[in-house]
């Protein structure tokens, strides 16, 4: 008996040697057999009830607050529903430090724990350096495109002298941008043609970046799914007052298009949130479009097509300076509810010289928040908040 009790032992010593230094040379194994591991294999957590703290936007009670998922360990796999969506940068090869810091951000804040691909295009092909220094940033898919020719290049059917003599009328006056053809190309395409590059087509939703912005907050919640939840089509951060000077006739066309196509109207839309006199006359306030997550669906059905088809033959692209941010800002306002455009208060963000941080205490401090928000735009004298928010509260 005392020989067999020797010889157990001794194999139990073996066994538990062996297994201690294969948990420190094999870190994998080391995980899988520790005892908090096997513990959550065996022991069911309690399941915490519903709070503030684990809800989607909105305030206390309302119907927009329902619990939000909230990875743990190994949270990457912890993802069980997905929107089709994705993040769309368009950038130049010079663009590359400042597309690095904002896919950087993005990561760090956001898509770590979600891995939603992302697609760069670029007017060129992007340089191999390009694609390699962004490639290593994330786990998530990149796809690099180019943009097709008929999609970014002023139209043949544009005079070109009548518009040269616009462009240089503007620089005279010093307006941003004023003389500058590739900005109104870009403008033109964010507009009218980004949703139907064929490497956009597979996806439904986008979350757009742009090189050199900030992501100041920690997001806890997938807004994507947000947006599909609620039926939302539109979502913005941060908006302000258009430069008039860059839109002369753009509200005279928008109004003879709702004229001639009162079907495309939406019941309850937020004309009242961009004119004060039924349309008669435009505020100037738009949603800033360097931030914007959206449904393509919106952009391709039949009120958009209709709409951006009409305006890009009045030629106001390249005949006056008309950005994408009026032009999808008046679309989401008239083709939408008012109910399917979402302010996004948790997402502290910055392009630089404006930045929204969060106004609420308890979002800033749970997002981790770098921003200052003593410095937020929301209600700066430029800004068209106070506006959005006495809308809505109609």
């Amino acid at each position: 008996m005392i020989t067999s009790a020797r010889y157990i032992f001794i194999a139990l010593v073996l066994i538990i040697s062996t297994h201690y230094i294969v948990s420190l040379t094999h870190e994998e194994y080391g995980r899988a057999t520790s005892l908090s591991n096997l513990k959550t294999k065996f022991v069911r957590p309690p399941t915490p009830p519903p709070s503030a703290d684990t809800a989607y936007p909105g305030k206390s009670g309302s119907k927009d607050n329902f619990p939000a998922h909230s990875p743990g360990l190994n949270e990457t796999l912890a993802i069980d529903r997905r929107a089709n969506a994705t993040f769309v940068i368009l950038a130049r090869n010079s663009d590359l430090g400042g597309t690095i810091k904002s896919i950087r951000e993005m990561e760090d804040r956001f898509n770590k724990k979600y891995r939603y691909p992302y697609v760069i295009l670029n007017e060129e092909p992007f340089t191999e350096e390009f694609k390699k220094r962004v490639s290593v940033l994330t786990s998530a898919p990149i796809e690099f495109g180019v943009v097709p020719k008929e999609h970014w290049f002023q139209p043949d059917w544009i005079d070109e002298e009548k518009a040269k003599a616009a462009r240089d009328k503007m620089v005279e006056k010093n307006i941003i941008y004023g003389g500058s053809v590739s900005y109104r190309n870009m403008c033109r395409f964010n507009s009218g043609f980004f949703f139907r590059h064929p490497l956009m087509l597979k996806y439904r939703w986008y979350w757009r970046i742009e090189p050199d912005v900030h992501f100041h907050c920690d997001l806890h919640y997938d807004p994507f799914l947000f947006m599909e939840d609620k039926k939302k089509v539109y979502a913005f951060t941060i908006t302000m007052y258009e430069y008039e000077a860059t839109i002369t006739t753009l509200w005279k066309h928008v109004m003879d298009f709702v004229k001639a196509n009162p079907e495309y109207v939406a019941k309850d839309n937020s004309l009242g949130f961009m004119s004060s006199n039924n349309g008669e006359s435009y505020n100037l306030c738009h949603f800033w479009s360097n931030f914007e997550i959206a449904d393509m669906n919106f952009w391709r059905g039949p009120a958009y097509t209709a709409f951006f088809d009409y305006l890009d033959k009045q030629g106001g692209f390249y005949y006056e300076r008309w950005g994408d941010a009026p032009v999808h800002s008046i679309a989401a306002a008239l083709f939408a509810s008012r109910d399917q455009i979402q302010f996004f208060d948790e997402i502290g963000y910055e392009h630089n010289p404006y930045i929204h941080c969060p106004k609420d205490k308890a979002s800033w401090e749970k997002g981790k928040c770098t921003c200052d928000p003593g410095r937020s735009f929301d209600y700066d004298g430029y800004s068209c908040m106070s506006k959005w928010d006495k809308f809505m509260e109609q």
